[in-house]
């Protein structure tokens, strides 16, 4: 089946009326950013996170937006319910993610399990659970936030660079498998976000460096990106939905690059 269910809305109509978005780590942040900018177009989205605070604020912004957020409180490391609440999602969009920076030979071995659970094998698990549903539509876009770190690696994030470089390859091989049932997949790569796990790690760094943030930011953090400053969560949501877009059905197995110059080195 190569025909969406959905068709193509009018111009000036909501691109994704009566479709079913599932974006994860949606508290805040990128996720948040994304959530908002699925249901301005008209999807309904479940925001799944484990922070139901974060999730309640997140629905308080809602009303009025042609689609809607529903909150879905739930841990990732429980694979089987991540899974299922995949089920019937014509978006799906993996962001959820954790970080810790620690030498290898200081990396404690329970979090860097944790870190690939969080940011690649539930990622697989949410694939998996949508994609039937996805197939039988003849239509489905899976979008996964990875990161500058899926194609560069920094010194002292062993865990996070293995899970983003994981989750391109993934990524590409949804990529082929979905090609024929109208399912496109790809990678947002974006630098730093300014996100909360972005603004603890200026915080550790800043402490762990005796430097002020500021000097961290500019330093550290972005001294290999040509645009000194952080990617703010909306720029990355525009991303999102124009791979989401219908006019984006030919772009598949591929990643879209938000990291400032970093890669042209």
């Amino acid at each position: 089946m190569t025909a969406t269910s959905v068709p193509a809305p009018p111009p000036g109509v909501p691109g994704h009326h009566g479709r079913t978005a599932l974006v994860t780590g949606a508290a805040s942040g990128i996720g948040a950013a994304c959530s908002l900018r699925l249901a301005a177009a008209g999807a309904h989205v479940r925001a799944l996170d484990r922070d139901a605070a974060g999730l309640d604020g997140l629905v308080r912004q809602a009303p009025g937006l042609p689609g809607s957020i529903e909150a879905v409180v739930l841990d990732l490391t429980d694979l089987d319910a991540a899974e299922q609440a995949a089920a019937g999602a014509d978006i799906l969009v993996n962001n959820a993610g954790i970080q810790l920076v620690r030498p290898v030979e200081d990396f404690p071995p329970d979090a860097f399990r944790a870190m690939l659970t969080i940011m690649l094998e539930a990622p697989f698990r949410l694939i998996r659970g949508a994609l039937p549903h996805m197939y039988e539509r003849g239509w489905g876009r899976v979008v996964n936030i990875s990161s500058v770190h899926g194609l560069r690696a920094s010194a002292y994030k062993s865990a996070y660079v293995t899970a983003k470089h994981g989750l391109e390859g993934l990524s590409k091989t949804v990529a082929l498998e979905g090609a024929a049932h109208g399912v496109t997949s790809n990678c947002v790569s974006p630098g730093y976000v300014r996100t909360p796990l972005v603004e603890k790690q200026l915080a550790d760094q800043a402490a762990a460096h005796s430097l002020p943030v500021e000097d961290v930011l500019a330093d550290v953090l972005l001294r290999d990106t040509a645009l000194k400053r952080l990617v703010e969560p909306e720029e990355v949501a525009e991303a999102v939905a124009y791979l989401c877009a219908p006019h984006s059905s030919f772009v598949t197995g591929t990643t879209l690059v938000m990291d400032g110059g970093w890669t042209a080195h």
